[in-house]
Order: structure tokens, then sequence, then C-alpha cells
């Protein structure tokens, strides 16, 4: 059991995420992050890059370098690979335009091998004060969780199919929120519009660069990152034409006649409470979810 990196490693992995992150996002190219980048964010991030290069050949006419600020390495002792470690930063480009609320920019960095790079496999945005507090040891080293540990309301691994199940069928599994039940009322209004019919799909995602991995935090439980893909089709009645984004008509196959199907990946943050709590409910802190592909029919 040693640490999965020293903070130095660490913070170089940041410095150069950050960098190929600014190159990518100004160039509107994917080759240009594309070895920084794995797993769901990868799909998201490369995805994304893809669609507004196609739509901006030239690049990205508002680019703003990102800046990350504060960053706090959170780093588990491990054995064998993969590893990861998790940083939590400050960006100058997340605040809530509404609200004004700042958030941090939450990483999950893994290497798969020895001799392999580290790159960021789940990425997303928690409200300052949402983030619980990591379990550390005198060495100041954090916990993993494995993938089947049983002492969590649900095991790492099964998160993703149980939140594909709760998404379809609902229960007592995920807390209520944003992105659950609120969710599971927006879809289902939107299933029936006026002129438009919209069906959901949505399929586990885990295994190699989907892994879920986790730490424990203070007071018992993880914090876990996990994958999903979901798969969203809207048929227009006769008459009724579709309105597709540009973003969107980038990335799509066929010929939008009736119908389009779209693909996106997710990738989220629960927090997986103690087996046998009195609360066992998993509860979200967040949820980033970007346009993967699209087909037209």
């Amino acid at each position: 059991m040693i640490p999965s990196a020293t903070k130095a490693k660490a913070g170089d992995a940041l410095t150069a995420f950050v960098a190929a992150y600014n190159k990518s996002d100004k160039a509107y190219d994917p080759a240009l992050d594309e070895d920084q980048v794995t797993g769901a964010l990868a799909d998201i991030n490369q995805s994304g890059l893809k669609a507004k290069h196609v739509n901006n050949p030239q690049g990205n006419p508002d680019h703003t370098p990102l800046k990350l600020t504060d960053p706090k390495y959170t780093i588990p002792k491990m054995a064998g690979w993969p590893k990861f470690f998790v940083v939590e930063a400050d960006s100058n480009r997340d605040q809530d335009g509404v609200t004004g609320q700042d958030n941090s920019w939450l990483m999950v960095f893994t290497r798969s091998g020895p001799h392999a790079g580290w790159r960021v496999s789940y990425l997303t945005i928690v409200p300052l004060g949402d983030m619980p507090e990591f379990e550390v040891g005198k060495d100041g080293l954090a916990t993993a969780v494995a993938a089947d540990d049983e002492e969590l309301a649900i095991t790492p691994n099964r998160l993703s199919p149980a939140y594909v199940t709760y998404l379809d069928k609902g229960g007592p599994a995920f807390a209520p929120g944003a992105q659950t039940s609120a969710w599971r009322q927006q879809r289902n209004k939107d299933a029936t519009r006026a002129g438009l019919s919209t069906q959901f799909i949505d399929k586990p995602l885990s295994g190699g660069a989907y892994e879920p991995v986790g730490l424990r935090i203070k007071g018992g439980g993880a914090l876990v990152f996990f994958a999903t893909r979901h798969y969203e089709k809207q048929t227009a009645a006769p008459g009724v034409t579709l309105n597709i984004p540009p973003d969107v008509k980038a990335l799509t196959t066929g010929e939008v006649k009736q119908s389009i199907t779209l693909e996106r990946v997710s990738n989220q943050t629960v927090i997986d409470p103690p087996k046998g709590g009195q609360d066992t409910q998993v509860r979200f802190i967040s949820r980033i979810q970007g346009l993967t592909g699209a087909k037209g029919e």
C-alpha cells in the first residue's frame, strides 16, 4: 500500500491537463488534449470539441484561458493498478451567473499502469459547501474504496446499473433531488408534447476507463464517481419539423426525416452512505453530461 502519487507529481499532472485543455479549447481541436482525458470525460470532452470545430473551424472566438487556483489534492494509498487521486480547485469560469454562487472543479486523475501518464477520467462541478470531508490518516493519505465494497449502501460497481433502474422505475435507492426525482419528473413531462414524442433509454457504463472510483469520507460512507450512457429519441408528428441545433447536427449521422436519437454520456459524483445506517439513500453531489453522437431517421 503506497501513495498513488506524490503531491509534486499530482501538481504536474494538473498543470499538464490545464495547459492541454486551454490549447484544445482555443483551437476547438480534440487532438490537442486527447492524451489528458479518458473514460467518461474523454467521451464528453472530445465529442464537444469535435462538434464545435465543425461549426467554428477557425477555433474558439470567445476563448478565455481556464485557470484553476487553490487546488486541494486528496491522494489515497493503494496497491496495484490502476491508481488515482482527486483534485478540488476553484475555477475562473464556473460561477453561477444567476445566484453568484461559486463552485469547485472536482477531478479524478487516473493512471492505468507504471508506464502510463495521468489522465482525467471524471470531472464534475460542485457548489462550494457541498463537498464532504475526506477521511485522511495521520500520514495524510486518504482511503480508496473497492469497486465491490459491501460496507456501502450500494457497492460502487452497482451504482451505474442502480441509477439506470431508478431512472426507469423510481424507488428509494437515491435521495430526491435535481438529478433523481426532478429529472424523472421532467422526462415524464417531456415524453409527450404537442407534435413531439420522446423516448428515453438508459444504459450502465462501467469497466476499464469507466470503472467507478471512490474515497472514504468522515462520518462514514464514501464519495464515489461513476458513469452512465443515455439515449433520447425524439419523433416528430407528420408535418412537424425537428429543430436540430448546430452542435447536434455536427455529430449527427443519417438524415433527420422524422426522428433523431441523441446519445449522451454522463459522469456523476455521489455520497454513498454506510450500509445499515439510519439513512441509506445515495445522494447526488453533481452530474455532468455531454452529447457524444446522434442518428437521424
